[in-house]
């Protein structure tokens, strides 16, 4: 009895996992680790959400059961947040469904839309449950190459042409973790036109809507004209609000959809505790400041995490959104693989990172690095970063020397 589970055998090994232990072991020997690997905010949630969650836990009648779908008031809040901030008119009863985080709604929607033997079209490289969602639903992921020197629609169009049968549903993450890419309403429209043509569901993944920099605030795909014909849309108070450990998100969009996604959550689970669901219309009803403090905290992060790396001599390209930055390997190092050079800058320069490859093969040669440390951090990063590529590189080039003097002979 010792073979594995079936859907177990779908899942590859957990890529982060031994850059993850390195980290245990050398924060349990004493060692002061600069912790880039994992998107956890480090910021409090915001008070006045916090006082509303104690307030309505003082209730005992909130401590019954809540309902799957999530209450009514936190349904009518992100619809209201929806047509204040894209434009688009959500029907609460039908077009809304509360999740608990988007991780959550993505796995059950999957299950729900999804049997053993559809395809499904992923970008790679992707957050891991885009893909692997799907795949533990018995589905199977058809990548699709995204970044620098690929043309998106044509690999879209290659990979539903090549896909037997066709796909069931593509997935979208924009702006995107982990590359930081973004997307404008030109680009979706062209998505949905082509879903629309051929029969695929669009799902796509929002998080970051509210942690963007440079020009103008990132669009939602259901702002394109025909979009809810095909797509559904998670959101996330995770990053807006510092809210990750509450677990609150939503889906919206296609009433087909979202109805398959509510009759699957009725079976597991009652919904999140209701004094949180009424924190989370606090966050979506109440002051905004909180969201733009958090923007700028980021986009300093940010800005500091390029110029510090730049005079250290890693070229960091500035994200245009999300709280993260998607650096290719230094070009003397890049040989070695992203999961490799993670580990030895861990190692000597005691900064962690997340290895590209773990987002899929095509983020091999990157490596992820979440903007949760301080700018204090961030600058003391750049010191250890600055002396570990001196010894690095000097290290490569006497081995390299070496190497030429032995041809030589």
């Amino acid at each position: 009895m010792d073979r594995d589970f079936h859907r177990i055998r779908r899942l590859p090994p957990y890529l982060f996992a031994e850059v993850n232990e390195m980290k245990a072991r050398a924060r349990a020997a004493g060692e002061d680790i600069i912790d880039f690997g994992m998107g956890n905010p480090d910021r409090p949630t915001p008070p006045h959400i916090v006082e509303k969650m104690i307030e309505t836990a003082r209730d005992p009648r909130a401590h019954r059961y809540s309902t799957s779908r999530g209450i009514p008031g936190l349904r009518r809040a992100i619809a209201a947040y929806y047509d204040r901030r894209f434009g688009v008119e959500v029907d609460p009863e039908r077009e809304a469904i509360v999740t608990l985080g988007s991780k959550e709604g993505l796995a059950n929607l999957a299950q729900a839309i999804t049997s053993p033997g559809d395809i499904v079209l992923v970008p790679n490289p992707s957050y891991p449950i885009h893909p692997y969602g799907f795949i533990i639903a018995g589905a199977s992921a058809r990548h699709i190459p995204v970044g620098p020197g690929y043309d998106f629609m044509a690999e879209l169009e290659r990979a539903a042409r090549h896909s037997v049968p066709p796909p069931t549903a593509l997935l979208l993450s924009y702006p995107s973790n982990p590359t930081a890419e973004a997307a404008d309403l030109d680009f979706y429209g062209e998505v949905v036109d082509f879903c629309r043509r051929h029969g695929i569901w669009i799902i796509s993944d929002l998080a970051y809507a509210e942690i963007y920099f440079d020009g103008s605030p990132p669009p939602s795909v259901l702002q394109v004209p025909g979009a809810r014909d095909v797509a559904v849309e998670f959101t996330s108070l995770s990053k807006t609000y510092s809210m990750p450990g509450w677990r609150v998100g939503f889906c919206v969009g296609n009433a087909r959809l979202v109805g398959a996604l509510a009759r699957v959550k009725s079976y597991l689970d009652y919904g999140a505790f209701t004094p949180i669901q009424v924190a989370a219309v606090a966050a979506l009803n109440g002051p905004q400041d909180c969201v733009e403090e958090v923007r700028a905290l980021y986009g300093e992060r940010r800005d500091t995490l390029v110029d510090s790396f730049g005079q250290a001599g890693w070229e960091v390209p500035p994200p245009p959104a999300t709280m993260f930055a998607w650096a290719p390997l230094p070009p003397a190092l890049a040989g070695m693989g992203s999961l490799e050079f993670s580990k030895l800058l861990l190692r000597e320069a005691k900064v962690a990172v997340s290895p590209g490859v773990g987002f899929g093969e095509y983020g091999e040669g990157f490596v992820r690095m979440a903007l949760v440390e301080n700018k204090q951090r961030i600058r003391q990063a750049a010191r250890g970063v600055k002396q570990f590529l001196a010894a690095t590189e000097a290290f490569a080039g006497e081995a390299g020397q070496r190497v030429a003097a032995a041809a030589g002979r």
